[in-house]
């Protein structure tokens, strides 16, 4: 039976309405202004955050991540010139080689950014203190992220594991055995300067194995050794480098995102 002209005219209002009422600007434009902002509170006009693909399971790349190591081969990063020696590329890990230096990106990163590392300490464990699994995750290759396999082995409070070395502990100590993968979740907004002048300081977050250990913690500078941290300036990106510290501490699964505010996108 076809449809009553009456009834096609109903629905042709009914879908009218609908079409009418999606139209309908989002938000309000007679709020407030937010301070700092050109946008009213609940403003339908700001910028709508972009849609990504979260990882499958956690520790997994979203879908606008840069994959840093994949598992296959070091071509994002930078090679020593012979006649040193290279990180090898072992199971589907970067590992480091004594004596090979530091694994440095090519690409540059910044200011503000997301990186997601997988280690594992050696096993065998061998050592002591910061002779036991040493190694470290350098963010615009001069801001440490400590990298050493602490279980059931002390050092100094500031260089153990996922400490910002030589300046503030983790929260506690949340390392798993040798040989078992560790994460480093860390969230990095870096210095900005004007010129030669530092106009805000690092900030970073950090979660160990899911644990939150540095907690937006103030870095007091660039890392050094036995000497008291301190700004140099530089650009507002900078490269992500892993330390050879003569120990075999294997890596997999390394990403990064650049973290731009939503206005800015």
């Amino acid at each position: 039976m076809r449809p009553s002209h009456s009834a096609i005219l109903l629905t042709l209002a009914v879908t009218s309405t609908v079409l009418a009422q999606d139209a309908k600007p989002l938000g309000y434009q007679d709020t407030p202004i937010i301070p700092g902002t050109n946008w009213h509170v609940h403003d339908g006009l700001r910028p709508q955050p972009k849609i990504i693909t979260p990882g499958k399971n956690p520790g997994d790349a979203p879908s606008d991540a840069i994959m840093l190591f994949d598992g296959k081969d070091l071509s994002k990063f930078k090679k020593n010139p012979s006649p040193k020696p290279n990180w090898t590329v072992e199971e589907g890990c970067a590992v480091s080689v004594k004596g090979a230096g530091y694994l440095e990106s090519t690409d540059q990163f910044g200011p503000d950014i997301q990186l997601h590392v997988e280690w594992a300490a050696p096993t065998p464990p061998e050592g002591t203190g910061q002779g036991r699994g040493n190694s470290g995750v350098f963010l615009f290759g001069v801001y440490e992220i400590q990298v050493l396999d602490c279980y059931e082995n002390k050092t100094y409070p500031d260089g153990q594991a996922a400490a910002l070395y030589g300046q503030t502990p983790p929260l506690v100590n949340a390392c798993r055995k040798p040989g078992e993968f560790q994460t480093y979740d860390i969230i990095f907004n870096g210095p900005r300067f004007e010129g030669s002048e530092l106009k805000q300081p690092a900030y970073a977050t950090v979660l160990h194995n899911g644990v939150v250990v540095q907690n937006h913690v103030q870095l007091l500078g660039a890392t050094g050794h036995k000497n008291a941290a301190k700004y140099t300036p530089h650009g507002d990106k900078g490269p992500i480098k892993l330390q050879d510290h003569g120990n075999p501490v294997r890596y997999r699964n390394l990403w990064i995102r650049e973290l731009q505010p939503v206005d800015s996108q």
